[in-house]
Formats: C-alpha cells, sequence, structure tokens
C-alpha cells in the first residue's frame, strides 16, 4: 500500500493576505479522498522528528533558535513566516513524515508526503518558507543508519533546491540534481551536483526534452539505491512566482518520467511536495494530485 504523510497541522494559520497558499494541504488529501484515488488507509500522521536526528543536518546555533523561538526578526523575515511554537511544530511532523516515508518506500516501492519539500533550508539557515530540510534530513536518516549507500535527490521545483546542495556540498554519498529557473528565487545560487537553469518562458517540449536527457545523467552519475523526488509544481503556466510555461500534462508528464524511471529500476522513491503559487488554488491542487495519479496507476 502506497502510504502518505498527512497530519492537520500542515495546514498551518497565516497572517491574513499571505501569498503562501497553505489551504492547499487540506485540500489535497480531500481531492484524492473524494475522487477515490486513496482511502484513509493510505494516510498516516507523523509524529515529531527528534532533536537528535535534526542535528545530523543543521547547525546547533541555528537549531536552538528555532527551538527556543529566538531566531532574530532578519533571519524570520528571510524564511517568510513568523516564528511560533505550532509552526515549528509541524516542521518537525513534515520532516518525520518525510523520514517515516522513506521507510515506507522500501517497504512498498514509493510514499509521499502531503507537504515538505523545504529545498531553501541550508545547514544554517532558513529562507524561502523553508526551516528545516525535510528531504536531506531524511537522506542523512538514511545514511546514519545505513539504510542507503548512495541516494539521488530530485528536485523539480521551479527554484533551486540551494539549501540542499549547500547541506550536500561535501557529501559524496548524496547527489543533488536541480532542474530550476536562471533568473528565479533564490538569486544567489549554490552548487548542485547536477545543475540545469532554464530561461524564462521555457514551455512543454522544451522542459520534458532537457528533464530526460538529464534525468538520465543523472542516474548514471548517481548510481543511487535510494531516490527523493521533489515535484513542485510552481513551473506552471499558471504560477504568480515560477516564470515557467508548462501545461498541467507537461507538468504531469514530468512526474511519470521521474517515477517510471524509479520503478523500472527497481530504486525506492519518497515524494514530498514542494512549492505551487498559482492564483487560483485548484490549479495548484489538481496539478499536485495528479502526481499521486501517476505514482499509483504505476504501482497498482
Amino acid at each position: 500500500m502506497i502510504k502518505i504523510a498527512y497530519h492537520h497541522l500542515y495546514a498551518h494559520p497565516l497572517p491574513e493576505g499571505h501569498r503562501f497558499p497553505m489551504l492547499k494541504y487540506e485540500l489535497i488529501p480531500e481531492q484524492l479522498l473524494h475522487e477515490g484515488i486513496i482511502t484513509p488507509a493510505n494516510l498516516f500522521e507523523p509524529e515529531s522528528v527528534s532533536e537528535e536526528i535534526v542535528l545530523w543536518t543543521h547547525h546547533p546555533d541555528y537549531w536552538i533558535q528555532l527551538r527556543d523561538l529566538t531566531l532574530p526578526a532578519k533571519e524570520q523575515r528571510r524564511i517568510g513566516f513568523p516564528l511560533n511554537a505550532q509552526l515549528l511544530a509541524r516542521e518537525l511532523r513534515i520532516t518525520q513524515g518525510t523520514i517515516d516515508g522513506a521507510r515506507y518506500a522500501m517497504q512498498n516501492g514509493i510514499a509521499f508526503n502531503v507537504a515538505g519539500g523545504t529545498h531553501h533550508s541550508g545547514s544554517n539557515w532558513g529562507e524561502g518558507f523553508c526551516l528545516l530540510n525535510d528531504q536531506a534530513i531524511a537522506a542523512n536518516y538514511l545514511l546514519n543508519n545505513n539504510l542507503s549507500t548512495s541516494i539521488l535527490i530530485i528536485d523539480l521545483d521551479v527554484h533551486q533546491g540551494n539549501g540542499t546542495a549547500e547541506i550536500f556540498s561535501k557529501e559524496s554519498r548524496v547527489f543533488t540534481f536541480s532542474m530550476h529557473g536562471d533568473k528565479n528565487f533564490p538569486f544567489r545560487k549554490e552548487q548542485s551536483d547536477l545543475d540545469v537553469p532554464l530561461d524564462d518562458g521555457v514551455e512543454d517540449e522544451e522542459y520534458l526534452d532537457l528533464l530526460r536527457n538529464h534525468l538520465q545523467m543523472a542516474f548514471d552519475q548517481a548510481k543511487p539505491d535510494f531516490v527523493f523526488y521533489l515535484s513542485g509544481v510552481d513551473v506552471l503556466s499558471t504560477d504568480k512566482l515560477g516564470k515557467i510555461a508548462l501545461s498541467k500534462a507537461a507538468c504531469k508528464e514530468r512526474d511519470r518520467m521521474v517515477i517510471q524511471a524509479c520503478k523500472t529500476k527497481g530504486l525506492p522513491l519518497q515524494i514530498s511536495m514542494g512549492g505551487g503559487y498559482s492564483t487560483a488554488i485548484r490549479d495548484i491542487v489538481d496539478a499536485h494530485c495528479n502526481t499521486y495519479k501517476v505514482a499509483f496507476d504505476l504501482y497498482h
């Protein structure tokens, strides 16, 4: 059975008019249940990740300021969310959800986290709506527990996975692959093992051709025994922050390419959802739900 991490804390209350579409975290599981793609048995509620596991990835000084809610105002602005106890509790559950998902993926081939994909968080900073880097923490969890020896992180959010790249810049067992808008946030990029910068306005055919070629390159170079996939839907033409012009059909085909490659190669795959900022919440939810539909088609 495909397992999906979800907790009601994922949909965190934000100030009126905030640009982050927090509502999507409620709507994704609701939509999947409504359409009969999943049943309640597919969903599980993660607990909170332990401090010890967080510290395998994040610097103690940064973690302590998060934990004690003493992060300076400037650093909170960089993150984009007001820091409070409930927000921290949310992050700790999201992170554990990705760890649990990685373990479920080893049993069932694939697993999801309704949230996560917090790839802008580096070893000692948070930014861009990311406090703790869930997939980086989960990758280190697998390495430190001898559950994996070679990990590939595929990041197809429209924004570079700068935090993930920085965290693993000196870790040869983790290969980071990011395909992202060249002129988009973050404006100071880190160096992934494989970066594919995209011009503004890239459309379906060019995007999928680039992905097809570089995806194979990433597998060839990484030789992974486990894969994490960040499937942000801010590549859609309707996205307010994306600057890329993909249709929903191309976004779905992107997901199929990644998921099919992992299934064909027999590689366990954990998927976190990443960003999406289309004006209409339906566009965001539909595109995210398509990722699940592809997986359930391939694994059933």
